[in-house]
């Protein structure tokens, strides 16, 4: 049997596996085992099952060996472990209260706060869902008990939370990274200015908004005092010190990116211990999520591994490199196809599950094109963005209507989204267009 015609089969029994909800690091590993046992049992001409299994097994067992042991793989739990210790000793929503004491006087200012809050909180954790239910849990409830239109208080949130793909440290530049071998360091630098361009798109979105139907949001509220600005910037200074332990420490050559990792980890602790904010039962609640959260990612990754290995057994990736070639495509249709595909496949599927789907037959036909897989990573990553608020099933809405409850129907949180959706085309089509946004800062480190 033709072994291109074996990865076709293969890529359509993963998308009815995963079309009927089954696991995705079990749907890849099963898949991806099956696909790689009949190509190694045809190998011969005719199916010979009994030399298929030890080939087969060798590759299963390697693959996910070799991933495992992936020193760059060491950073997910560690930024997990990163997000959930600095939420429990109150670090992630200092940055919130902050910026909330500050706009308190503004129209819509817990709104703008919320959106300064996801970012700072995606400073420190690197996780768009874990942004969005927790800020969901914090400024949701707020909003709405002071007068915000719900669709406002739901969609700012919800909205904030995908900058956690964007804004370094982020889990999927990290998976990006070790399944295209590109610079992790380079990748969260390049994340910076898009990941800020967004955050200012999103606070400028609730502005007009605002100026368009000012009843959205209750009257100016009572300015805080100029003591309690300066005390609310007091209690955020940890945030900034574990932002500058990761960005300069990676980028002034102190730390790997694994080790900026780790002794945030150690900083966050002393600091959460320190100011009485984490105890050890807090301490322990913290490992567990990191065990939980850090497993399933690994099970996925070691899935996608065996995946990408039974993908490249069938020859597809050179065929399609060979077939878009032959047809002629510029890289602008290119790119509008793969954008297409992306925004197609995340109204459906979790973005980890997206990007390990793809990637086995994107990267070699986008350095076919001669196209900076750094650029393309931040491209990507910002499909994976829209897709976790795009409708009928972003993400980001459904864990923020899960955490907030009956206040926060689905379908008032996607009546408000679509105008910062608009805005991440927006931001789209500028990176899109002028590469230099994603790559003055990444050029800048060797």
């Amino acid at each position: 049997m033709d072994p291109a015609i074996i990865g076709i089969i293969a890529f359509g029994m993963l998308l009815l596996l995963l079309a009927m909800r089954v696991p995705i690091a079990f749907a890849l590993i099963g898949v991806a085992t099956l696909s790689a046992f009949t190509i190694f049992a045809f190998r011969s001409g005719t199916f010979m099952p009994e030399r298929a299994f030890k080939a087969t097994s060798s590759l299963v067992f390697s693959n996910s060996f070799d991933l495992l042991h992936s020193f760059d793989l060491s950073m997910i739990p560690l930024f997990i472990a990163l997000g959930n210790i600095a939420y429990k000793a109150g670090i992630t929503t200092a940055v919130y209260d902050a910026a909330k004491i500050w706009m308190l006087r503004q129209r819509g200012g817990i709104a703008v706060a919320s959106i300064v809050g996801c970012g700072g909180f995606s400073a420190i954790t690197g996780s768009s869902i874990a942004c969005a239910s927790t800020m969901g849990r914090i400024c949701t409830p707020e909003m709405l008990r002071l007068g915000y239109d719900p669709r406002l208080a739901t969609a700012s949130v919800a909205a904030g939370g995908t900058l956690g793909s964007l804004i370094p440290p982020s889990v999927l530049f990290i998976i990006y990274a070790i399944f295209t071998e590109t610079s992790v360091n380079k990748l969260f630098l390049a994340g910076i200015l898009p990941g800020l361009l967004t955050l200012l798109g999103f606070i400028l979105v609730i502005w007009i908004w605002i100026w368009v139907n000012p009843k959205i949001v209750p009257e100016r509220g009572e300015g805080a005092s100029f003591q309690e600005k300066m005390n609310a910037m007091r209690l955020a200074w940890p945030a900034l010190l574990i932002f500058l332990i990761i960005v300069v420490g990676i980028y002034g050559g102190f730390f790997t990116a694994t080790a900026a990792a780790a002794v945030s980890v150690v900083v966050t602790t002393m600091i959460g211990f320190y100011q009485g904010n984490l105890t050890w039962t807090t301490m322990w609640q913290a490992i567990r999520e990191t065990c939980v959260q850090g497993t399933s990612i690994f099970i996925v990754a070691a899935g996608a591994k065996i995946f990408v290995a039974a993908i490249a057994l069938t020859g597809m990736a050179p065929a399609l490199v060979e077939t878009v070639v032959n047809a002629n495509l510029s890289p602008v249709m290119l790119l509008l196809a793969i954008c297409a595909v992306y925004l197609i496949l995340g109204m459906f599927l979790d973005p980890i599950g997206i990007m390990v789907l793809t990637l086995p037959l994107l990267i070699p036909l986008v350095e076919s094109y001669g196209m900076n897989l750094i650029w393309f990573g931040v491209v990507v990553v910002k499909l994976l963005e829209i897709g976790l608020i795009t409708p009928p099933v972003g993400l980001n809405v459904f864990v923020l209507s899960n955490v907030v409850g009956k206040q926060a129907p689905v379908n008032i949180i996607f009546s408000g989204i679509w105008r910062f959706l608009c805005l991440d085309f927006i931001v789209l089509f500028l990176i899109v267009s002028f590469p230099t946004i994603s790559l003055i800062l990444s050029q800048a480190v060797k």
